[in-house]
């Protein structure tokens, strides 16, 4: 083989690696743009997930979500069940936040919290112990209203909704058949007996509500006061189902002792007398179930009144009432279930709120004209 012949072999072999080389090259420079890109995309991908998981679950919820952080609970566990509940989007990401801030010391306890919540304002309830969140406003509800009088003392001065709507409500049978469904526990058909005046007299519990948003439903109104009955009630679900009772039935009496307390009164003992009273088959002889059967409020009851035929009348009929004739509070509804021990049949309450308790009519006459003049 001469020079010229291997030279020319030696050339060919030079541009052929050389074109191995710009393939080797493009190779490289194309898997390195796609793992770049795969990196970039990743990285913009988890960096968008992080930011989305750091943000409120739902910005505009208004539902109250209560959750139980049980005693002994670590940061793992309460940030699974904050996640599990729809309070944040991530546990792994809220863990590692609330590390990051150096946040710690969380308390055991119930919490009503918001989908609607940052991080931040989640984390400083679980620190406090309560919602570290300003309510742009709230509604009372006091013991002993009816519904007429929450109509018109609550909902038409608190809330853009008029009493007639408010009570329309409270008159609409498909909105009654709603709530039923989604409240078992709490409201069942007895709402709806033949005699009940209000199917939902007495079912809105009497309490503060705050909310977050200036112009909440109705709706949303009306079911976070039924929520917050049966919380009160379901509480007692064990004992009245070894009592053979209904909430239904505990409500209307608790609402009797809700009416009947004055200051410094013993709801305890006024249903230590209602209970001996149906014991011995005697009526109730209640006031309020009277100026509740009448309709109108009045300050005081003659004879003539007593006589009022109705079926929520105490005195025209014996037991209980169809139906509560106001909301009571939580003091009255455990008293109802934790009578005192008493042989009292009879009570009176003087001019200053005080009760005085009688077992024998007589007794209670001389109490009668001794306290109240009569």
């Amino acid at each position: 083989m001469d020079k010229q012949s291997k030279k020319e072999i030696m050339y060919e072999r030079m541009s052929e690696k050389k074109k191995e080389v710009k393939v080797v090259r493009r190779i490289v420079f194309i898997v390195t743009v796609v793992l770049l890109l795969v990196l970039g995309i990743g990285a913009f991908a988890a960096y968008s997930y992080v930011t989305d998981a750091l943000e409120p679950v739902d910005a505009d919820s208004e539902k109250v979500v209560e959750i139980e952080v049980p005693i002994g609970s670590n940061l793992d566990s309460i940030s699974a069940l904050l996640e599990e509940n729809g309070l944040i989007k991530d546990a792994r990401i809220y863990k590692y936040y609330v590390k990051f801030k150096n946040q710690a010391d969380f308390q055991a306890g119930t919490y009503g919290l918001l989908p609607s919540m940052t991080l931040d304002e989640i984390t400083e309830s679980l620190k406090t112990g309560k919602v570290y969140r300003e309510p742009l406003f709230n509604i009372t509800v006091p013991e002993g209203l009816t519904l007429d009088q929450i109509a018109e003392n609550v909902i038409a001065k608190r809330t853009k909704y008029s009493a007639e709507e408010f009570m329309a409500k409270m008159e609409d049978e498909a909105y009654i058949d709603e709530l039923i469904v989604k409240y078992p526990a709490l409201l069942t058909e007895e709402i709806k007996g033949e005699n009940v005046r209000y199917a939902l007299e007495g079912y809105l519990f009497p309490a503060t509500y705050p909310f977050y948003e200036e112009d909440p439903s109705l709706d949303l109104i009306i079911e976070n006061m039924i929520k917050a009955t049966e919380s009160n009630v379901v509480q007692y679900q064990a004992v009245l189902e070894e009592m053979d009772k209904t909430p239904h039935w505990l409500l209307t009496f608790a609402s009797l002792l809700e009416e009947e307390a004055t200051a410094g009164s013993d709801r305890n003992t006024i249903a230590s007398v209602f209970y001996n009273r149906i014991e011995k088959d005697m009526p109730l002889q209640t006031d309020p179930t009277v100026i509740y059967a009448m309709g109108e409020h009045k300050e005081r009851l003659f004879n003539k009144d007593y006589e009022f035929q109705h079926p929520y009348s105490t005195y025209t009929n014996k037991g209980l009432p169809p139906g509560p004739i106001a909301a009571a509070g939580a003091s009255s509804i455990a008293a109802v279930l934790d009578p005192a021990d008493t042989e009292y049949l009879y009570f009176l309450a003087d001019k200053e709120g005080k009760n005085h308790f009688s077992t024998t009519y007589e007794e209670h006459l001389k109490k009668r004209d001794e306290y109240i003049g009569q």
